[in-house]
Order: C-alpha cells, then sequence, then structure tokens
C-alpha cells in the first residue's frame, strides 16, 4: 500500500524543491579508529566506535518475511559487552529486515545502510507491554496500558540511531484500521523511543508510516534529531513526527515530516500525573523544519504539558498546506506553564490558522484532575512571518480568569483566500502587543510601532555539540 499522501501536487513539487534546498552542516573531526565491516563509507555521529558487527553475524535474513526480532536483540546483547571498550554499531545491510520491539544498550550505535529497510512486524505477539509513562498516568490512547516502541531503550548513554538514508517501516495500516475501529485497550507503539537516556543522536534516516507517533524522545537529555524525512499519510491517527517529551537540551534541525498530526509536539505529562512528575521539556531548539499536515500543526506546544514548557527557539520553519503554524494547546487542569517561546522566520502557504492558541483543549486521562490547576502562558514571541492563503490569520483564546499574557507579533504579512472569513482575529483573554503586522490584529493586541519581538541571541549547549566523521 502506498503513503496516498492528499496532497495538491503543485505542493508535493514545492515540498521536494524546499527538501532539496535544506543544508546539512557538520562540524568535522576525524576519529581514527579502524572498524571492520567497512560497506556504507562515513557518516557523522557524536561518537564513533572501536567495535563494528553486521546484522546477518546474528543469523537475520532479509528477505521482508523472516522474523528478525532474535537476531536483532543478540546482536545487541552482544555488541552491549563492549560499551567499556570503545563501543560498538551495529551495520543493518542492504533488505528488509522484519522485526518486533528491540532494546537498544549504551555507547552504541544502529547504522542502516541506505538500501536497508528495517520493517515492523504486524505480528503483535513481538511487541510487549511496557508500564505507562509515568507523567501520563495510563495509555495515551487507551486506559490498558502500552506496547513497546519498535525500536527502544531506556536509562543509556551515547545512543545513535543512523544511516545514510536507510528507512525503518513501521507497517502501521493495520494498526490505524484497529485503532480506529477501537479495536485496542492499549497505546500503540511508537516507531523511536528513549526514555531517561543521555547523547542520543537519532539522523539521516527516512521514517515511515509508524503505528503512532514518530520520534519521542522522554525524560532525556541532549538529544539531536537531525536530517529525518518522516512520512505517512496525512489522515492516519496520531502520526506526530518528533515529540520531545520532558526533555532538557535537545536540537531538531533539517528534517522534513508529511504527517496525519503535528510535525512537531512538545510534550511534559498530562495533568496530574505531568504534575507529580515535574520534568519539563526546557532548552529546545526547532530549526530548518519543512512541514505538510493539513489537519495539525507545524509546531504545536501541548497539549500535554503539565511538567512545563519553558525556552523553545524555533527558526526557519516551512509549511505548506498545514492547519496552523505554531499551535499552544492547554486547558484547566494541566497546570504548569509555557512560557519564554521564540519563533522567527516562518514561511506559510495554504493555511487555516497562523497563530492558534486554545485554553480549552479539553482531553483529560480520567476525571481526577485538578480544577485549581491553571496553566500559565506568557512571553509568546513572533516575528519575521511570510503567510499566503491563509483562512484565519489568528485565534488566540486563553482561559476565563487566566489569560495568556506577554504576547508578541511583529513583522507579519499575511495574504488571505480568495473568500476569507469576516472575523479574521478572534481573541478572548490575551494580552499582548504587535507591530507591523497585516492584515490588523485585533483590539487586544495594539499597535506598538518599532517593535522587534525578541530572539536570543545565547548559544545552548546543544548548539555547541560536535559530530565526528566515523566509518561503517
Amino acid at each position: 500500500m502506498g503513503l496516498c499522501l492528499k496532497l495538491r501536487t503543485s505542493h508535493v513539487l514545492s515540498a521536494i524543491v524546499i527538501l532539496g534546498l535544506l543544508s546539512l552542516r557538520v562540524a568535522e573531526c576525524r576519529n581514527n579508529h579502524h572498524l571492520h565491516n567497512r560497506v556504507n563509507g562515513e557518516y557523522p555521529a557524536i561518537n564513533c566506535r572501536k567495535h563494528s558487527a553486521v546484522l546477518t553475524d546474528f543469523g537475520a535474513v532479509g528477505d521482508g518475511k523472516t522474523s528478525n526480532t532474535k537476531s536483532f536483540n543478540a546482536a545487541i546483547q552482544n555488541l552491549s559487552t563492549y560499551a567499556s571498550d570503545g563501543g560498538a554499531q551495529l551495520i543493518v545491510p542492504p533488505g528488509k529486515w522484519l522485526t518486533g520491539s528491540f532494546n537498544l544498550t549504551s555507547h552504541f550505535t544502529l547504522f542502516l545502510h541506505k538500501d536497508a529497510v528495517i520493517l515492523g512486524t504486524q505480528d503483535e505477539s513481538e511487541w510487549p507491554p511496557i508500564p505507562v509513562l509515568p507523567s501520563y498516568g495510563t495509555g495515551r490512547d487507551a486506559p490498558g496500558g502500552r506496547l513497546s516502541s519498535l525500536i527502544f531503550g531506556t536509562n543509556l548513554t551515547d545512543v545513535v540511531i543512523t544511516g545514510n538514508n536507510g528507512t525503518i517501516d513501521g507497517q502501521g495500516f493495520t494498526w490505524w484500521k484497529k485503532f480506529r475501529a477501537s479495536e485496542y485497550n492499549v497505546t500503540r507503539p511508537y516507531m523511536i523511543e528513549l526514555m531517561y537516556s543521555d547523547q542520543i543522536q537519532i539522523s539521516d534516516l527516512t521514517l515511515i508510516n509508524s503505528p503512532s507517533w514518530f520520534v519521542h524522545p522522554i525524560y532525556s537529555s541532549n538529544v539531536l534529531v537531525k536530517g529525518l524525512t518522516i512520512l505517512a499519510p496525512v489522515d492516519s491517527p496520531n502520526t506526530d513526527g518528533v515529540n520531545p517529551d520532558s526533555c532538557t537540551n535537545t536540537r531538531i534541525e533539517d528534517c522534513f515530516i508529511v504527517s496525519g498530526d503535528d510535525c512537531v509536539a512538545v510534550k511534559s505529562g498530562w495533568d496530574q500525573y505531568g504534575i507529580k512528575v515535574g520534568i519539563p521539556t526546557q532548552h529546545l531548539i526547532i530549526r530548518r523544519l519543512t512541514c505538510i499536515s493539513p489537519d495539525s500543526a507545524t509546531i504545536a506546544l501541548g497539549s500535554e504539558m503539565s511538567g512545563g514548557i519553558q525556552d523553545v527557539r524555533a527558526e526557519d520553519i516551512t509549511a505548506i498546506d498545514t492547519q496552523s503554524g505554531v499551535r499552544i494547546k492547554t486547558a484547566v487542569g494541566r497546570g504548569a506553564y509555557v512560557k519564554d517561546i521564540y519563533v522567527r522566520r516562518m514561511t506559510l502557504k495554504t493555511m487555516k490558522y497562523v497563530f492558534w492558541m486554545a485554553g480549552n483543549y479539553n482531553q483529560h486521562p480520567d476525571p481526577f484532575f485538578d480544577p485549581k490547576a491553571i496553566p500559565e502562558i506568557n512571553g509568546i514571541n513572533f516575528r519575521d512571518v511570510v503567510a499566503e492563503n491563509v483562512t484565519y490569520p489568528g485565534s488566540l483564546a486563553g482561559i476565563q480568569g487566566d489569560p495568556f499574557t506577554g504576547i508578541c507579533i511583529s513583522n507579519v504579512t499575511i495574504t488571505l483566500t480568495e473568500k476569507p472569513e469576516e472575523l479574521q482575529w478572534n481573541c478572548t483573554d490575551i494580552s499582548g502587543v504587535t507591530s507591523n503586522v497585516t492584515p490588523k490584529p485585533c483590539a487586544l493586541l495594539p499597535e506598538k510601532q518599532g517593535l522587534n519581538c525578541p530572539f536570543p541571541e545565547d548559544r545552548l549547549p546543544i548548539d555547541d555539540v560536535q559530530l565526528k566523521t566515523c566509518s561503517a
């Protein structure tokens, strides 16, 4: 079955051109280890490995039919013994490698050859159940728990998942069909999930058709997501692209995402469970992102933000045929905060909303959320935005008695559809300022001439991570 992407031909061609122009600049630092099985050339990584093996060394068969779950697990268990001796890499060679869920190890690289395809099996017995996330308190899809991701790891240090544009195919069609038919009492698997981990790199891969979310780092730090092409049908359920969740120091750059849900969704836990865990997502960079998602956001902040979201820096963002630019989603019961958000240089084409903030996103894990847990939304900054063929410039709705404050929008030019809505800006329970914005914003965002909304000039630690040139 193909991707069945519901996109106009012009939008697809525009996206291909933009993807081709993405600049992938990597600071090189040679590493002189001589590794075995140099069949794939060189690649950039946070660390190179002293030891190397090929998946076929462990009995794997790349015919797209034979289950290789045992081979992946045996390979990784064997290579884990080299963690204290320069680490190890597992090379996935050309072929179609069917597998269920498998767990990674520390000081480890999973490398996919350009003609390698990892296929997620549709045999549900090869997706073991795991505990629900502490900051969610229940399964995200259903209350009965959740299934392990295709590629999973917890309490790891120094992990690289990369390739020279090899493919991971979650074969999500069966999962989506059963989900729509309400046949699951558990949460569908994600494609890649790393928990409680540090020094993570996920890069230079094509990811397609995840059963649910694609890339989900959670309770982790120093995360680099770079050069991913993520593709799912635009009507596929909950196929978010990259979801940093209760993470610190994360960099997402040079990614092209076509999705049935938010291209990037920034999260930190759900209602009382997220409040109790209390791990924010902070110090996040998103740059050179291209998104196509007609029913969702380019970048979503929330709705699960109960550990807090702070210091997000998004720049050079392109969206085509997408529902909204940067969307804030929250509600009574979430608590915590979304603050110090900085966005600049967005180019948007065929959008329902440019600016969208909602304080009524009332999906809850259970009825026991605290109605006194009121979120704080403050310090939301947008500048240098060009948007064409837009239905609504802005829908900004705070919470009654808890307005969203400190909103700043400057240097924005929005061209409306041929038949624009009569109410172009819908604003309630907010406050802020604007400068040089067309069409004229609502009265709650008065003009302040000469204003340029701030964007931080300091560098975050994740910005200074240098990649080495490694061999496979």
